[in-house]
C-alpha cells in the first residue's frame, strides 16, 4: 500500500522541556490511522507541525512523497485539518463560515457555492446554514468545524479531539461521518485520548506517551504484544501494561 505521509524524527522542544520525541510515523493511503494517548502525550503538536503550524525543532514531514515545508503551497490543498479547537466563527453563519475556509483555497463562483452546501449537507446542518454559528450546540459548532475543512475535497483529513467535550449522539455522529469520509476514498488520522472510539473507527493504531510512540499496529497486533490469547484483554489493558498508565486517568 502506498505511504501518503511519513515523518522523520519529528521532534518539538520548548526550552528544555521535550514534546516531541523522535517521531517516526508512516501513513497508509487509504486507512484510518489513530494516535492514542493521554491529554499531554504529544499528539496535538504532532499534528500541527504535520500541517506546518508549528515548526519542528527538529525532523520533517513527507506527503505524497514531497517535503511538505518546502512544497507547502500545492500540498496544503490537499490537506484538511479538524483542530481540536474550534476555529469557526460565532458572528458569521454556517453558510459563510464554510465559504470563508473554503474560498482560501481558490475555489470560487458555482464550484464554491456547491462546496458549501455538500459540506453543509454531510455534517447534517443544510438546514441551519443561515443561523448564526454563536447558536450552535457545542455539538453542531464541532460538525460545523468539520463542515469547514472538507470543502476543497482533501486527499488526508486530520482530526484532532474532534469530539472532546460533546453527548454521545454528535459524538456517533461525527464517527459515523469519519467512517463515510474515509469509504468515499479520505485517508484519515484520528488522534483521541477515548480508547473506543480509537478502536471503533480505526484500522491501524499507535499509543502514544511522553512525546513518543510507545507501540503501533492494528488492534489484534496491539494486543498480541502482552499475550496471544487476544481475546481476553482490552486495549486498555494494553495501554496499562506498556505505558504504566490509565488512560482514563488523564
Amino acid at each position: 500500500m502506498d505511504i501518503i505521509l511519513k515523518t522523520k524524527d519529528l521532534t518539538k522542544k520548548y526550552d528544555n522541556r521535550v514534546v516531541v520525541d523522535n517521531l517516526n510515523l508512516e501513513i497508509q493511503k487509504g486507512e484510518i490511522f489513530g494516535l492514542l494517548g493521554p491529554n499531554g502525550a504529544g499528539k496535538s503538536t504532532t499534528m500541527n507541525m504535520i500541517c506546518d503550524i508549528v515548526k519542528p525543532t527538529l525532523g520533517s514531514v513527507e506527503f505524497l512523497g514531497r517535503d511538505f515545508k518546502k512544497n507547502r503551497k500545492e500540498l496544503v490543498k490537499k490537506l484538511g485539518y479538524i483542530p481540536q479547537d474550534l476555529a469557526i466563527h460565532g458572528n458569521l453563519k454556517a453558510w459563510e463560515n464554510v465559504e470563508l475556509f473554503t474560498s482560501l483555497y481558490g475555489i470560487r463562483g458555482e464550484e464554491l457555492k456547491n462546496a458549501i452546501n455538500e459540506s453543509l449537507e454531510y455534517v447534517g446542518l443544510s438546514e441551519r446554514k443561515d443561523d448564526y454559528a454563536k447558536s450552535f450546540s457545542g455539538g453542531m459548532k464541532r460538525r460545523l468545524n468539520i463542515a469547514c475543512a472538507i470543502g476543497h475535497h482533501p486527499e488526508l483529513l486530520i482530526f484532532d479531539e474532534p469530539t472532546v467535550g460533546i453527548d454521545p449522539q454528535s459524538r456517533n455522529f461525527i464517527l459515523n461521518r469519519i467512517k463515510e469520509s474515509n469509504r468515499k476514498g479520505a485517508t484519515i488520522i484520528y488522534t483521541s485520548h477515548y480508547m473506543e472510539e480509537v478502536e471503533a473507527i480505526c484500522t491501524r493504531i499507535a499509543i502514544m506517551d511522553n512525546g513518543r510512540i510507545i507501540a503501533c499496529g492494528t488492534s489484534e497486533e496491539l494486543k498480541k504484544l502482552v499475550t496471544n490469547d487476544v481475546d481476553k484483554i482490552s486495549l486498555e489493558e494494553v495501554f496499562l501494561t506498556l505505558t504504566g498508565k490509565k488512560l482514563r486517568d488523564y
